[in-house]
């Protein structure tokens, strides 16, 4: 057994690995922490790591399977999380000034569950801060390159954890989806990632941005991987007044069933002005592999998704405007000194810890919400959402899937939408209206752009808990491109090539 080799495995294969005690937990954290020293100059995917917290915890995974203790399939596989996350005794800073120092005094329901299956955690990794961004370069440490071309984006908001899956730093990460930040980065990283429905994941301990919109969910580097993350933290939880009260279903049952008589439509707002020629072309390459491998494929059209983008940059907004008001160097966080009083204590505060991207979002939703204009804009808002929501209702009554491009571009490079805020906010056009419809989606690789030689993410979208299908149809897609997992680029660091998807 080469240990060397051990972060090149996805999940999946280190569980075997260990349940047959060919290699101990606290060697695959070694190798991924490893790897970390190694691709984190150039990638820089982490905001704090924390070895010493995850040795200790592989080696109490490690003397709880020498005790012959039943364990998960990923005890002792470790993880990275957002730093939207919050986590006990490690800083939580949302990539924020005003955040830079705090440590939650509790662990976010899904790391809990995270722990109490044995997973060690290997840090919390970089985002657009406070998760407003789709190029991971709103950070206020620093920004994250893509594995891929170091000059590119990965982009955002969970630009961090898909960099970090994607360079070989972790075999599994956590990030957050408010308008596309795990499906995005994850296409741009050429890795997967699911938005589960709206109430699937607790949001209990997650740093609210938009709190109707924002999910937590899985990424990783193959559908196994994440199906087994997701059964995980996936379930009811009583701390969390959104969370749905029903049992998770096992995602793993019915992955391998393939797509034979599954009927799907190939969005036609998503395919055409707008998407890069490469993109379009390697989704209809999809579309078409579907289609020989049994499924039934057909063009639909949603014409309200076209105002689902001007809706979600009222919604959400408005929502950051109520949620980050209670950043007001009071209570907790940065505190500038000096003031007179406390409303120039908490201006000088408000101005010195929030970026320029968090402060355009404040600003847009407090007007939005503000007297003479809330109906004007925050209702019709809502009411497209529940347009949005209608017509995907009416989709799902002709086809039980539907596939887009997950990004209409491929990586872009860094800094080359910094100073176009509508341009970065074009980024989200395809993911946007899964949140406003509280719907699931996820992102698989399928192939690369013909263009750059990129990664193109297919979105597959299904009506709420249908995460059970929309991962069977996405394992489907592994099968049919394995030209998805090229040899490794050169330039930089190297992605590491995605292995299979066999069951556990």
């Amino acid at each position: 057994m080469n240990r060397g080799s051990l972060h090149r495995m996805r999940a999946w294969e280190l569980s075997r690995l260990l349940a047959r005690g060919e290699v101990s937990s606290r060697e695959v954290v070694e190798a991924f922490l490893a790897r970390i020293e190694e691709a984190e100059p150039e990638v820089r995917a982490f905001i704090t790591l924390t070895p010493d917290l995850a040795l200790s915890q592989a080696a109490r995974v490690d003397e709880a399977r020498a005790r012959g203790e039943n364990l998960h399939p990923l005890a002792g596989i470790p993880v990275a999380v957002k730093d939207v996350i919050c986590t006990d005794g490690v800083r939580t800073t949302c990539a924020s000034r005003i955040l830079e120092n705090f440590v939650p005094p509790y662990d976010a329901t899904v790391v809990r569950r995270l722990r109490e299956v044995g997973t060690p955690l290997l840090g919390k990794t970089n985002m657009d801060e406070f998760a407003m961004g789709s190029s991971t370069e709103n950070s206020a440490f620093h920004p994250t390159m893509n594995p891929w071309d170091l000059e590119r984006v990965p982009g955002g908001s969970s630009g961090g954890s898909a960099a970090a899956v994607a360079a070989g730093e972790a075999p599994l990460a956590l990030g957050s989806d408010t308008g596309g930040s795990i499906r995005q980065p994850a296409a741009l990283c050429g890795i997967v990632g699911l938005k589960p429905t709206y109430g699937l994941v607790s949001r209990y301990g997650l740093v609210a941005f938009a709190s109707s919109l924002d999910q937590i969910g899985p990424m990783a580097g193959c559908v196994m991987d994440v199906a087994l993350l997701l059964s995980v933290i996936a379930g009811h939880d009583p701390m969390d007044s959104t969370s749905a009260p029903l049992p998770a279903p096992d995602y793993l049952s019915s992955l391998e069933e393939g797509v034979e008589g599954v009927r799907f439509g190939l969005v036609r707002e998503f395919m055409g002005e707008g998407i890069q020629r490469g993109v379009r072309r390697a989704v209809e390459a999809a579309a078409e592999g579907l289609a020989r491998a049994g499924a039934q494929v057909e063009e639909v059209s949603l014409p309200a998704l076209e105002y689902a983008l001007p809706a979600y940059y009222i919604i959400a907004p408005a929502e950051a405007s109520s949620n980050l008001a209670r950043y007001d160097g009071v209570r907790w966080g940065l505190r500038a000194e000096g003031s007179r009083d406390v409303v120039e204590m908490q201006m000088r505060t408000r101005a010195k810890g929030f970026g320029p991207e968090v402060k355009r979002r404040i600003l847009l939703g407090t007007f939005a919400l503000s007297a003479g204009y809330y109906e004007a804009w925050y209702g019709q808002a809502q009411r497209v959402r529940t347009l949005v929501a209608e017509e995907f209702r009416r989709a799902y009554e002709r086809v039980e899937l539907l596939l887009s491009p997950t990004s209409p571009t491929t990586a872009f490079r860094l800094g080359e939408r910094s100073e176009d805020p509508l341009a970065m906010y074009l980024s989200d056009v395809c993911t946007i209206p899964s949140n406003l419809a509280g719907a699931p989606a996820v992102s698989v690789p399928c192939g690369l752009a013909e263009e750059d030689g990129l990664p193109v993410g297919l979105q597959i979208l299904g009506p709420p808990f249908s995460e059970p299908l929309i991962l069977r149809a996405a394992r489907a897609i592994e099968d049919l491109f394995p030209g998805a997992r090229p040899a490794p680029l050169g330039g930089g660091v190297r992605p590491v090539p995605l292995s299979g998807g066999e069951g556990v």
